[in-house]
């Protein structure tokens, strides 16, 4: 048998906590959503003047990069080089930069996914908060 880590509800708020703040400290409004390792949405937070459209890109963005193991960048990088079968994908639809995996112990635990300013900012935020949390994981 093996040990599987997986995200609690304490984590995920932590973390909605610490992209929050990093979010109001940058003045950004934003959506941020926390899934777990199959996608499925564990917390997810609207700030004040973000957006209601980008509530749904964050966790659209937050599952693509669980499914995938891999940041949301790396698909919006592929469409633009003109890979454009992903776009034909129905398993996610979050495929911009955004979202990032929470990997812990070398094994994916979930993934976070923000949405609201330009791209690299909103992935600036879901790094920020992830490495705060895996800071004090260990």
């Amino acid at each position: 048998m093996k040990t599987k880590h997986y995200l609690t509800l304490e984590d995920a708020e932590f973390l909605l906590t610490r992209a929050h703040q990093y979010a109001i400290d940058q003045k950004f409004n934003v959506s941020i959503a926390v899934v777990d390792e199959s996608g499925t949405l564990l917390a997810m937070k609207r700030m004040d003047g973000a957006s209601p459209m980008t509530a749904n890109l964050a966790v659209e963005k937050a599952k693509c990069s669980a499914l995938s193991r891999k940041p949301s960048q790396i698909f919006e990088e592929l469409i633009k080089d003109g890979q454009l079968g992903f776009l034909t994908v129905n398993s996610f639809s979050g495929m911009v930069e955004g979202a990032e995996p929470i990997i812990y112990k070398e094994h994916l635990v979930g993934a976070l996914g923000v949405s609201g300013v330009k791209s690299y900012e909103d992935a600036e935020i879901a790094q920020h908060a992830i490495q705060v949390f895996l800071a004090l994981a260990d």
